[in-house]
């Protein structure tokens, strides 16, 4: 689609490094003269937004971790110190921390884009399965860096975790030990989580580098899922495309200050700030909102499934959800690229994000809890009057309605001096 390259050395220089390494050259084929359709809409943004981020979590993460300590006794001490004492160091930590959760909320919508539009469909399985493959390893890198600050939460997410590898079946617990560096989470643990989460990024950074080589090989996709067929439907990068982007990111990153510099600890759980206890368990034991949706698969499984136990089909369930992702240009087979014109597809798209959303929810509730708000449940007012015992049903759709619906009960008996009890 790109074409013979356009590119013109404009100095002596510029022409012998052409020659040697035709570097620029390549640098204005991808990002100057690269032809993108023209009716592409802001929501092709996305990826300019998540270069950004992952440059800025690599640049913040090297610097971080000249000052932290891989050590169980000092891991939650020098994250402590960084915040405090190194210079700037409460920024850049601010700028990490939030800089994940921007960094997911970016490839959830830029992965929303490509299924409503049909970027997975041929000619582009490869673009898309390269794409799949940066959302596992990024899932596995927040995963490891959310247990880095050795508070509680880190302690008992990386158990709760390591611990559901152990269902699987003849190799579960020889992989279990091996990542945990023994038999429970320890300071090998924490030395492999560390090593892992600083290779990790520089692995995406590769796939990223392959992602777009195949993007630019097969050619962008756009809103009406047409492929561009000449070049009068097209325009250059720059400027059209490189303005709309820099005007995302301008907006992307008001977004990013306003957590940074605001409310930097709003995506975060208060467990941890409290230094890792092995021998308390904190009430509930969350992930990062990004991992939500997959925590509540995994704990809806209580049930065993024929010969399957509860934990497993759990595990199966979550590395399912992932799964189907990379075989879904196989699984749609619709001549159809755009979810513009197929309403039950679009349909089923929007059930699908609802369903993501609800999940999400759901893998931060307490299970009785959700039970609880899930279903309308009878309450009965028993109290005295007169002598006599009276009892009077309530029926209420949650427990705040319950409550208002006790307190105007024992507001009205209180007038008439009586007594009363609620018994749910």
């Amino acid at each position: 689609m790109s074409g013979p390259s356009t590119y013109e050395p404009a100095s002596g220089f510029t022409r012998w490094l052409d020659k040697r390494l035709p570097i620029i050259r390549l640098a204005h084929d991808s990002f100057v003269a690269y032809p993108t359709p023209r009716n592409l809409n802001y929501w092709w943004t996305f990826g300019a937004m998540l270069s950004l981020c992952l440059v800025t979590q690599i640049v913040t993460g090297i610097v971080l971790a000249m000052h932290y300590i891989p050590h169980v006794d000092m891991a939650f001490a020098s994250v402590q110190r960084i915040e405090r004492d190194v210079p700037f160091g409460w920024l850049i930590q601010n700028i990490h921390a939030v800089g994940a959760s921007m960094f997911f909320l970016a490839v959830y919508i830029h992965m929303f884009r490509g299924l409503y539009y049909g970027s997975y469909k041929a000619p582009r399985e490869i673009l898309w399965i390269l794409g799949c493959i940066i959302y596992l390893l990024m899932v596995v890198t927040g995963f490891l860096g959310y247990t880095l600050p050795w508070g509680q939460m880190s302690f008992w997410g990386a158990t709760v975790i390591t611990n559901i590898l152990g269902a699987v079946p003849l190799v579960g617990e020889s992989i279990q030990v091996w990542i945990r560096g023994g038999g429970s989470i320890d300071q090998p643990t924490l030395n492999r989580f560390f090593s892992l989460h600083y290779l990790l990024p520089f692995v995406i950074a590769g796939v990223v580098a392959l992602h777009v080589w195949a993007l630019h090989e097969a050619g962008q996709n756009n809103p009406a899922g047409v492929d561009v067929k000449s070049k009068a439907d097209t325009v250059p990068f720059t400027p059209h495309a490189t303005i709309k982007d820099l005007f995302a990111v301008v907006l992307f990153l008001i977004l990013f200050a306003t957590f940074v510099f605001y409310m930097p600890n709003a995506l975060g759980h208060a467990d941890n700030f409290i230094p890792a206890n092995p021998l308390q368990t904190p009430p509930e034991i969350v992930p990062e909102w990004y991992l939500l949706p997959f925590y509540a698969i995994l704990r809806a499984f209580d049930f065993n499934i024929g010969p399957i136990d509860s934990k497993l089909a759990g595990v199966i369930g979550m590395f399912a959800s992932i799964g189907v992702l990379f075989v879904l240009p196989w699984i749609d087979t619709s001549r159809v690229r755009s979810m513009r014109y197929r309403p039950i597809a679009r349909q089923f798209f929007l059930i699908f994000v609802v369903v993501c959303f609800i999940l999400g929810w759901c893998g931060g509730q307490n299970p009785g809890l959700i039970l609880a708000k899930a279903s309308d449940f009878t309450a009965t007012l028993t109290y005295v009057e007169g002598g006599q015992v009276v009892t009077q049903p309530v029926t209420a759709a949650s427990e705040a309605q319950f409550d208002d619906a006790a307190a105007a009960a024992r507001e009205a008996l209180t007038a008439q001096g009586a007594t009363m009890t609620a018994v749910a």
